[in-house]
């Protein structure tokens, strides 16, 4: 086999769970053949290098072999090669989501701990008064 259609080889590499997953991603422009935009179509030979954005980083693959079987993740393995450059920008990714604060809850309703911690500031701060007004 000297070439195979790149949405089989991205399902076969187990980068989508599903050949239709995989052919979305292609037709949104979220996988890159070779630096250019592709179809499902396409056909995909060994040396080639393809991009994958997935979540928030981008995974760039050269591909090292061809398969249009999916089988075991120990064998998907072995049918591509993740570049130094990729692997490097999506460990500054995890530092970067590492070292920012969690902001777990943000919006939504307060927890009920977070209701007692209000509750416990909140009437004694402003003193007597019912309102926020200065009169």
């Amino acid at each position: 086999m000297d070439k195979l259609r790149i949405d089989k080889w991205l399902w076969a590499a187990r980068f989508y769970k599903t050949r239709s997953l995989a052919t979305q991603d292609i037709e949104l422009g979220r996988v890159r053949l070779n630096d250019l935009p592709v179809k499902p179509a396409k056909e995909v030979k060994t040396g080639d290098t393809i991009a994958v954005r997935q979540t928030s980083s981008t995974r760039t693959l050269r591909v090292l072999g061809l398969s249009d079987k999916r089988g075991g993740a120990p064998q998907a393995q072995l049918l591509y090669q993740e570049l130094e450059v990729s692997i490097q920008q999506r460990e500054q990714l995890a530092e970067q989501r590492r070292l920012e604060p969690a902001n777990t809850q943000a919006y939504g309703r307060p927890t009920k701990r977070d209701r007692r911690a209000i509750d416990k500031v909140g009437p004694k701060s402003w003193g007597s008064r019912w309102s926020a007004s200065t009169d």
